[in-house]
């Protein structure tokens, strides 16, 4: 049987004609993807491997992954991708495929998904959360049975068990969802096997929390409390007192001023967490007042500084690699947990979380009607759909409709709107 080797891309799979015979066009760059050409003129995406631990004689196996037409080159190739993948990981697609008690376990699908497609494309916090949120919700219940035979209303009792928490719900259907649609382009599971099609999500209240201006005002005397005079501290009062405690007039906690300052960014940017925390010296740019930030939660990011947030800086002291240094000098700080706890609990912002300082960042540019598209380009949102929360908040064209609408409707009741007014 003839075989031939090139790049598969659309253009040499439809370049590919029949012959007396089926032949095989082996992809260039993928050891093992290949277009199968019968004499018909029919092509078929095909996947070889030989399964680990057998021995290099044993015979290879062919896993069929879809006609050209409907399947494309790429989509033909991200699934070989995937098995291969899953053969490295000493599975045998085929011999599943084939014997379906042998089909792939939803622990294993777990483990390929995760290893496969989430470590490769997604960011490494978001890898480690998927992993988290499928070994703690989903594998204890079904992580011994086969992902094929999951059902659907199985699922759905799952989701309705976490109804307390429609959030988290809610998220493990989404992943759970995009696991089972990893799980159809790789062949690990027939197609149509879907456990979470049709089921409804719970409806979640919006958790934007925004600062009014009195908080605003008490957090910023906190702050300079903070990094001055420190922040009276409250004893525990279930743990018995100590004779080596201060004298009450002297109980307080300066914060560290790196700490101080990360939350101080973290309102006058709108940047998010880590995007602070993990920001360089290098990154830098005080001349021209930005912060050029090589990743972030949506890639490449160019954060325009405002003259407070430059004059903040040159202010700093840089005692290494970090502009918020952690316990070495070369390493960034973790969190901020205990610093916002103390904070929280004098300015009496309870419930308030260091992202509502964002929402917070946000509210204001919307507020004062800089335009949606303004506040996405500086929050750094990637579509204008997520910026579109704060719609609501944007008041001036809607203070200017309904001044337009009194003073019309004003003219018409002239008299009895004067009579109305106080004197």
């Amino acid at each position: 049987m003839p075989s031939f080797s090139t790049k598969l891309t659309r253009r040499s799979v439809d370049s590919a004609a029949p012959q007396p015979g089926r032949y095989f066009l082996w992809d260039s760059e993928l050891k093992g993807f290949a277009l199968r050409v019968a004499e018909s003129g029919t092509k078929t995406y095909v996947v070889r491997y030989r399964p680990r631990g057998i021995g290099r004689g044993a015979p290879k196996r062919f896993v069929v992954l879809g006609r050209h037409g409907p399947v494309t080159p790429e989509e033909a190739r991200a699934r070989a991708k995937a098995i291969l993948g899953a053969v490295a990981a000493g599975q045998d697609p085929a011999l599943q495929a084939a014997h379906p008690a042998l089909a792939i376990t939803l622990n294993d699908l777990v483990d390929t998904f995760i290893n496969e497609h989430v470590e490769a494309k997604r960011k490494a916090r978001t890898a480690t959360g998927y992993a988290a949120i499928l070994h703690k919700n989903v594998v204890p219940r079904f992580g011994k049975r086969a992902a094929d035979g999951i059902a659907r209303n199985e699922i759905a009792q799952l989701h309705l068990s976490m109804r307390n928490r429609p959030y988290l719900a809610n998220r493990v259907l989404a992943i759970v969802a995009s696991m089972y649609s990893f799980a159809r382009k790789a062949g690990l599971v027939p197609k149509g096997t879907n456990p979470t099609e049709g089921i409804e999500r719970y409806r979640e209240s919006s958790r934007e929390r925004y600062l009014t201006t009195d908080e605003l005002n008490r957090l910023g005397e906190t702050l300079r409390l903070a990094e001055s005079a420190g922040l009276p501290w409250k004893m525990d009062t279930e743990k018995p007192a100590s004779k080596h405690l201060p004298k009450p007039d002297d109980r307080r906690t300066v914060l560290p001023t790196e700490a101080v300052l990360a939350i101080r960014l973290l309102l006058f940017t709108g940047a998010r967490l880590r995007e602070i925390l993990h920001l360089e010296w290098c990154h830098v740019d005080l001349d021209r007042g930005l912060m050029l930030l090589p990743d972030s939660k949506t890639g490449r990011k160019t954060i325009v500084m405002s003259t407070l947030v430059v004059a903040l800086l040159r202010a700093s002291t840089r005692s290494g690699r970090y502009v918020i240094p952690g316990a070495g000098a070369d390493r960034p700080r973790s969190d901020l947990k205990k610093p916002w706890q103390a904070v929280q609990r004098h300015a009496g912002l309870e419930g308030v979380r260091l992202h509502d300082l964002r929402h917070t960042f946000a509210s204001i540019g919307a507020g004062a009607s800089l335009g949606l598209p303004i506040v996405g380009k500086l929050l750094g949102h990637a579509q204008p759909a997520t910026t579109a929360r704060y719609a609501h908040l944007d008041a001036d064209p809607l203070r200017r409709a309904t001044n337009l609408i009194g003073d019309q409707l004003a003219g018409a009741l002239a008299e009895q709107v004067k009579a109305a007014l106080p004197e």
